[in-house]
């Protein structure tokens, strides 16, 4: 099982519809509710994943999740902006106007980040 939880905040200045859409495109499941903060949840990570590998950042994705893993979930920050044009930039702090935050929960979260972000670097082999 798989459960995808995003939060961003729609301050005065932003149209919400924009920020939905930036939700929808990077996880187009994504079941969207409230105003401020939006909150939405997604069981699919599909899209994400085709995402990083079209643009060939599965290996900073990984990096990212593994730094945000606690227990059986990961968690980590997405800019807005970016995800409005359908790419991805992850976060290392918050911007002016806030970021998607991401948290995904799964019974194996290794096995999962694998998949979504497999390692591109050639492994030595002696």
């Amino acid at each position: 099982m798989v459960e995808i939880r995003l939060s961003a905040r729609c301050f005065p200045t932003e149209d919400r519809g924009k920020i939905v859409e930036a939700i929808i495109r990077l996880f187009p499941d994504a079941e969207v509710d409230g105003d401020d903060p939006i909150v939405a949840r997604s069981a699919s990570v599909d899209a994400f994943r085709d995402i990083l590998r079209r643009y060939r950042i599965r290996d900073a994705a990984r990096a990212v999740m593994r730094r945000g893993q606690k227990g059986n979930s990961t968690s980590f920050l997405l800019n807005k902006q970016v995800a409005a044009i359908g790419k991805v930039s992850f976060s290392e702090e918050n911007h002016p106007l806030g970021d998607i935050e991401v948290t995904i929960v799964s019974d194996n979260i290794d096995e999962l980040i694998d998949s979504i972000a497999p390692s591109t670097r050639m492994e030595k082999h002696i």
